[in-house]
């Protein structure tokens, strides 16, 4: 063979350790993804949703608007979860594609999210959303973080509980 095609050991280890650098990140980026979900089934808890943005990231949501900075996204989202619009929310991210480059890296991911609210009354509503996320994430001090977060929602629909038998 021509020594072109051939890989020294030396190369082969590093195009190796590259490869599983890129899957260690995606792992973690999945990871991340579903520390946001069960945080936002805890009745958006912004003491466990802020750890996982970066500090100048953004949130938005095309039914909720959007928010800049930490402090703004604990906020906005805090202000969810006592406002009792969402909660009991099963947030189901699935079908993700992550992209990393170094310490960034692009995702997309599908939504199929349950919830209880209530209205403005005090009665309770059962509600499905269909949609997607495109994110954007950073490695900060070794660790990946949100760096931009935006839902589009594409369906929202009430359901019923089903009858409990007699």
């Amino acid at each position: 063979m021509a020594s072109g095609f051939l890989l020294s050991s030396a190369a082969m280890s590093d195009d190796i350790a590259a490869r599983l650098r890129i899957l260690e990140d995606v792992e973690a980026i999945k990871k991340l993804k579903a520390r946001y979900c069960q945080a936002c089934d805890d009745d958006h808890n912004p003491e466990r949703l802020g750890p996982l943005f970066a500090e100048d990231a953004t949130w938005e949501a095309s039914t909720m608007g959007k928010a800049e900075g930490r402090e703004a996204i604990k906020e906005m989202l805090g202000a969810v979860g006592t406002s009792g619009t969402i909660r009991n929310s099963a947030h189901n991210a699935i079908n993700p594609i992550i992209e990393v480059n170094g310490d960034t890296a692009t995702g997309e991911w599908r939504l199929i999210m349950l919830y209880t609210g209530i209205y403005p009354d005090g009665s309770l509503h059962y509600s499905r959303i269909i949609g997607w996320y495109r994110e954007a994430y950073a490695r900060v001090d070794g660790e990946w973080l949100f760096k931009s977060l935006y839902c589009q929602v594409e369906e929202a629909a009430p359901y019923a509980l089903a009858e409990t038998p007699a």
